[in-house]
C-alpha cells in the first residue's frame, strides 16, 4: 500500500487548531491540491492522513502530476502525525477513494475528509469539530457535511438543518457510520430496492433515476463510491447535518474534473461563507425534506422531465375523448 509515517515538530502558528483528524484524498490536480493543503494546513490537524490514487495508463501527463500533487502534500511545517496511503498504480474512484476513507476509519474513531477539489472556510474544521462530539453516540446522524446548496435559503431555527441527503464536498463522520459501508451493495436486490426507494422518494421522476443509479451500480458502469454511501444510508434511515452556510467550495468544475465537467452547474464554485458561532441548535430533529426536494430536482432535471411529459399527456386524453366520441356515435 505504500504506507509510511512520519513525525514533524515545528510548532504551530496562532489561530484555530482543528481537534479532528484529516484525510485528503489527492491524485493529479496541483492546483487544487494546493488550494486545499493551504486550507488544512492553517488549521493544523494534530494527525493528518493523506491518500493518492496512482497514474493512469495511457495517460502521459498523469505521473507527473502526480508527483506534483504528493510533493505538495509534503510541505509540512506543523506539528503533526503523518501518514501516507501512496498507490503504485491507478485504482479509479470508486476503489481508491473507499479504500482510503476505509483506512482512515481503520486508524480513527471520526474525522474530516477532504478531496482535492474541496476547498474548505476556516469554520468548515471548527463546525465539525464541534458536532463529531455533540453527535458522536447518535446513531441516527450519518455524517457531517459542509457543503451547502441552497443558494443562500436557511432552513429551520438554528446554524445547520438536517437532511436526508448525503453531501460529500467536505465532510466528517464516524467510524461507527463507515462500517456499514459496502460498496458492491451485496446486501441489497432490485426488486426490493424498487419498493423501498418509493418510500424515500415519492416523486417517479426520482426514483426512476435512482432506481436506475442502483442497476448501474450493481452493473459496474459507474466508476464511483459516494452513490453506494447514500442508498445505505437511505436504506439505514439516517439523516445528515447541512450548515446552513455554506463552508465548502467545489473548485474542480471543468473539463478535467471526473464527474464535476459542467462549469455552468449552479453548484460550481458557490462562495464560500463562514458560519456564525456559538453554533444554534434547532429543538426539532426533523429533516428538512422540502431542501433535498429542491436539490434533487435540479440534479435530476425534473422540472424539465415534467414538461416534457405534458404533451404526451394531452395527447392520450385527446385519444381517450375521440374513443369515447366515435363509440357514443356508433352506439
Amino acid at each position: 500500500m505504500g504506507v509510511k509515517q512520519q513525525i514533524c515538530t515545528m510548532a504551530p502558528s496562532n489561530g484555530y487548531y482543528t481537534k479532528s483528524a484529516v484525510l485528503f484524498i489527492v491524485f493529479n490536480r496541483p492546483n487544487a491540491t494546493r488550494q486545499v493543503f493551504e486550507a488544512i494546513a492553517a488549521v493544523q490537524p494534530k494527525r493528518l492522513y493523506i491518500a493518492a490514487d496512482g497514474a493512469r495508463t495511457g495517460k502521459p501527463d498523469d505521473a507527473e502530476l502526480c508527483t506534483q500533487v504528493r510533493a505538495i502534500t509534503e510541505q509540512i511545517t506543523w506539528a503533526c502525525e503523518v501518514n501516507t496511503l501512496f498507490r503504485s498504480t491507478n485504482l479509479g474512484c470508486k476503489e481508491a477513494v473507499s479504500s482510503a476513507i476505509g483506512w482512515f476509519f481503520e486508524h480513527e474513531e471520526e474525522g474530516i475528509i477532504l478531496e482535492d477539489d474541496c476547498l474548505p472556510s476556516a469554520s468548515f474544521f471548527s463546525f465539525c469539530d464541534e458536532l463529531l462530539e455533540r453527535y458522536r453516540h447518535d446513531s441516527r446522524i450519518s455524517m457531517v457535511s459542509g457543503s451547502n446548496l441552497q443558494q443562500g435559503k436557511v432552513w429551520g431555527q438554528g446554524s445547520y438543518y438536517f437532511s436526508t441527503m448525503t453531501l460529500i464536498w467536505g465532510w466528517a463522520s464516524w467510524r461507527r457510520v463507515w462500517n456499514s459501508y459496502d460498496k458492491e451493495l451485496l446486501l441489497y436486490s432490485e426488486p426490493e430496492v424498487v419498493r423501498q426507494l418509493s418510500k424515500v422518494l415519492p416523486n417517479k421522476y426520482l426514483h426512476q433515476s435512482w432506481v436506475q443509479l442502483f442497476r448501474d451500480l450493481k452493473a459496474g458502469k459507474i466508476d464511483t463510491w459516494d452513490l453506494q454511501f447514500a442508498f445505505i444510508n437511505y436504506f439505514n434511515s439516517r439523516i445528515s447535518i447541512v450548515p446552513n452556510q455554506n463552508l465548502i467550495t467545489n473548485i474542480g468544475y471543468g473539463p478535467f474534473a471526473t464527474h464535476t465537467t459542467n462549469t455552468d452547474s449552479i453548484y460550481a464554485a458557490i462562495p464560500l461563507t463562514h458560519i456564525t458561532e456559538p453554533l444554534t441548535h434547532s429543538p426539532y430533529f426533523a429533516p428538512e425534506t422540502e431542501a433535498d426536494t429542491e436539490v434533487l430536482n435540479y440534479q435530476f432535471n425534473i422540472a424539465q422531465r415534467t414538461r416534457d411529459q405534458l404533451p404526451r399527456r394531452r395527447f392520450k386524453r385527446w385519444l381517450k375523448s375521440l374513443w369515447k366520441r366515435e363509440k357514443h356515435q356508433d352506439a
